[in-house]
This record gives structure tokens, sequence and C-alpha cells, in this order.
């Protein structure tokens, strides 16, 4: 006995409706997922550029963007705090869009295998660093806050404004350059510009380290501002 099974239009309808949606929602998940793969690379990339130089070995784990969030176009990947090395658990911004209208952040941990430099021995406070009371020691650097100094160029010549125990490594907040000028010193004040170059001399107002601005007397009246750089010496540019 031949049997045959007869399909109803409308069920046949739903179902290639079902199908077309399903193959929809695929094509668009995959699409999604590869630009957020591309994002990620680019991410890294940058990240990877950022923190190559500062150790022997680098481990960058990058989270994915939120799901819910658009495609982000000619992606430009940053560093929000540009000032502290992109170490332990760090945010990266992409600006996305024409001229980087939208912003987005991505949360990043960063591993560096490599060396930095601890106390040699106990320092006291008000002590001027010198090379003969560093060490250097190997580690992860991510584990380190955020604020250490890990190069001894950073480190040396400047003064300690709290104790530091054996083995600790150098915060930045605990170490502060020393004064090149000081408040009532005569001081040379030298003006240059693409061509010319004219010095005078003064008295500062202030106490100044290396880069820092300082306020300097030129007779009775006129005051004028200067940078720091050098003992004694300061510039003004135009």
């Amino acid at each position: 006995m031949l049997r045959k099974r007869v399909t109803q239009p409308g069920m046949l309808c739903y179902w290639q409706v079902f199908f077309l949606l399903a193959m929809l929602a695929v094509t668009a998940l995959t699409k999604v997922q590869a630009d957020d793969d591309a994002l990620l690379q680019q991410v890294h990339q940058f990240l990877y550029q950022e923190t190559q130089a500062l150790g022997e070995e680098v481990v960058i784990d990058l989270r994915p963007p939120s799901p819910h969030l658009p495609e982000c176009i000619q992606p430009e990947p940053f560093l929000p705090n540009a000032n502290q090395a992109p170490l332990g658990r760090v945010s990266v911004g992409v600006r996305c869009g024409e001229n980087g209208r939208q912003v987005r952040y991505l949360q990043a941990q960063i591993d560096v295998i490599g060396s930095y430099v601890v106390a040699a021995r106990d320092i006291e406070r008000g002590t001027l660093i010198t090379s003969n009371m560093l060490s250097e020691r190997g580690g992860n650097l991510g584990d380190l806050s955020a604020q250490a100094l890990t190069a001894e160029e950073d480190i040396v010549g400047k003064i300690t404004q709290r104790p530091i125990r054996t083995g600790s490594a150098f915060l930045a907040h605990y170490l502060q350059a020393p004064d090149l000028v000081e408040r009532g010193q005569r001081v040379t004040v030298v003006a240059q510009g693409s061509a010319f170059r004219v010095s005078r001399e003064g008295e500062a107002l202030e106490n100044g380290a290396l880069g820092e601005q300082v306020r300097v007397r030129f007779g009775s009246r006129e005051i004028m501002t200067a940078r720091v750089t050098d003992r004694g010496v300061l510039v003004v540019d135009f």
C-alpha cells in the first residue's frame, strides 16, 4: 500500500521562514564575531608595541567587547593613562568611527617578565639616591604598583621622601627631584627662539626642580615665569 505524507502549505511556509531567520541570525553572529576578532587583534597588537620594550616576555589577556555594542569602524586604540606603563590590569580606549567620535574601553591583563630596580639596603628619608644603593631583581612587572619606577635612570639623583627598606621597589611618590633653583638665588634666565638667544640675571622667587616653572623677578617690578633646565639656569621659549 503506497502512502504519501502531505505537508500543509501553511506548515511549509512556517518552516521556511524559521530556517531563513535562523540562517540570518547565524550570519549576523558570524559577522559580529569576525568584527570583534579584528578589533581584538588590532588592540592586542597595539598593546604589544607599547610593552615589548619593558621586558623579556609579554603576556596579554584581552577581554572581548560587549556583544551589544555596534561595530567599531576604523578603530584607533589608545591608553587613557599615557604617563603610566601599561602593566597589570589596565583599560584600553578605542576611538571608533569618523574622527574618532565614538569611544569605548576594553579591559586587559598585561604581564611582563623582566627586571626592575629595588633598594639594595635600607635608605633613610632625605637621602640622595646613588647607583650603589640599588640592585636588580627579576619578576612579573605586572605585579608591581602602577606607581613603581623600574628603570635606574628614573631613580638615581632623586631624594627619598620616606624610608625605603631593603628589597622594596621605588614608587614615584617616594622620591622627589632635588631643587636646582632656590628662592632668593641669583639665577640666569635665557630667552631663546628660532633666530635669537639672549640671557639676563634675575632673582628666583621660589624653589624649583628640573623642568619646573619658577617665577623670576628682574629689577623691582618685572616678573617672568621660566623653566628650570640646570642648576641656577632657567629658560623662556618663544
